[in-house]
């Protein structure tokens, strides 16, 4: 059995990031006023969001996944916690919910602990 969108779009999410590939990030996975809602701030539109992922990106320096604590979807939502590796942060755990609109995210809320 193949992968659910949800974990196809997870993957993909990461594979990009590990990529350093912003735009293609938001190409691909968001609506073009997709808005990221984060508690330092609100992040809207295409142009801010790729400004946004190239300094997340940066700031990473690299991500490896060492678990997935949780994961569910439906039709029109994906959330998970994760446990995450990184060069400039350092062991990291991750919470993101998106909202999901034929296939791109509308809203995407998420934390970093």
């Amino acid at each position: 059995m193949g992968k659910t969108f949800g974990w196809a779009f997870y993957d993909e999410q990461i594979a990009l990031i590990n990529a350093g590939d912003a735009d293609a990030l938001v190409e691909r996975h968001y609506d073009v006023d997709a808005s990221l809602v984060r508690f330092d701030g609100v992040v809207r539109g295409h142009d801010a969001l790729k400004a946004l992922f190239r300094n997340y990106i940066q700031a990473l320096g690299a991500l490896r996944i060492i678990s997935t604590e949780q994961f569910i979807e439906s039709d029109d939502a994906v959330f998970f916690e994760a446990t995450a590796e990184t060069k400039g942060l350092g062991i990291v755990r991750v919470y993101d919910a998106f909202v999901l609109r034929n296939g791109k995210a509308t809203h995407h809320f998420t934390g970093v602990k």
